[in-house]
């Protein structure tokens, strides 16, 4: 059985079709409107979200399928202290396919082993958001037309962020991709990161200290906001979640065609003023979560043997 845990787990070929998919779903969407008629997704949040969850039920309910599930640990089993790996089990007798999120790494994985339904990770701690990384790439290719020959700037938390992680990972396998990571030292990319993908995988980057360093340069800027959650020391949070904000004034040596990204939920690292501009993205980034996900159940489904396209 197929499980998506990684966004590794994904050729580019099969991430390109899934492009495609979501693609013709914007332009025809009616013809999706009964695709998943009788089938459930589960959505299995132990850690709060809004955009992912709300997206996955909605991308279901488009397709014409049903939706089952709970929105934190609280609300389950686990409140218990049921297992993972007994929650999904019992899950998946009910469901077609689920949506998890956890707040530690690595349980999907364990998920995957022991569900009757496919998995898709939601998001598990600060390892992997596979479905944000594939939001974030159709969104790059709707507003610039192209994954390829890009330079992309990634600012804010880039250590405990695992959107950042996961497009750094997925983005590397297309072609001419510059990175420039923008954060304060605390907060730079993992070691792991930066062996695997920039150093072994000789994909060109920069770490730099400010926005104003790289903005005239950038085809792509991916903010983020700095997470209270990853952090263990309350003070090291409060002194550095206001570092990088963007504004206007900063925009003003961005090159006129710039994409501004952010997978949301935004605190102030980026300023309202900036929500009417034509390069803020975020807002159709957030809209183009649902269509690819629609996708994603769609092929996850088909795969399966429960749906045909």
């Amino acid at each position: 059985m197929r499980h998506l845990i990684d966004p590794m787990d994904l050729s580019v070929e099969e991430i390109d079709e899934l492009l495609d998919l979501a693609d013709d779903i914007i332009a025809a969407p009616d013809k999706y409107a009964n695709a998943c008629a009788r089938k459930k997704l589960a959505t299995l949040f132990f850690e709060p979200s809004t955009r992912t969850r709300l997206s996955f039920e909605a991308a279901m309910m488009e397709l014409g399928g049903n939706v089952l599930g709970f929105s934190s640990a609280d609300s389950s089993s686990a409140a218990k202290g049921e297992s993972v790996a007994d929650t999904v089990k019992v899950v998946s007798c009910y469901a077609d396919i689920i949506a998890m999120r956890h707040p530690k790494e690595g349980a999907p994985c364990l998920a995957a082993m022991k569900s009757d339904a496919p998995i898709i990770n939601a998001g598990d701690g600060g390892h992997n958001h596979p479905t944000q990384t594939l939001t974030d790439i159709l969104t790059i290719r709707r507003e610039k037309g192209r994954l390829t020959d890009l330079t992309i700037g990634c600012c804010g938390d880039l250590k405990f962020g695992r959107t950042v992680h996961s497009l750094i990972k997925a983005m590397s396998r297309y072609a001419n991709i510059h990175f420039i990571m923008i954060s304060p030292e605390e907060l730079e990319i993992p070691d792991y990161l930066r062996q695997e993908v920039f150093e072994q995988g000789g994909l060109p980057y920069e770490q730099v200290r400010t926005l104003d360093e790289a903005i005239d340069r950038l085809d792509v800027l991916y903010m983020t906001r700095v997470q209270r959650e990853r952090f263990f020391n309350e003070a090291d949070y409060i002194r550095l979640k206001d570092t990088y904000i963007l504004n206007m004034k900063k925009l003003k040596h961005a090159k006129k065609d710039l994409s501004i990204l952010h997978p949301l939920p935004r605190v102030n690292e980026i300023s309202v003023e900036v929500d009417d501009d034509p390069r803020a993205c975020y807002f159709r980034q957030a809209l183009n979560g649902k269509y690819i996900r629609m996708a994603l159940i769609l092929k996850m489904l088909e795969e399966a043997g429960k749906v045909t396209i």
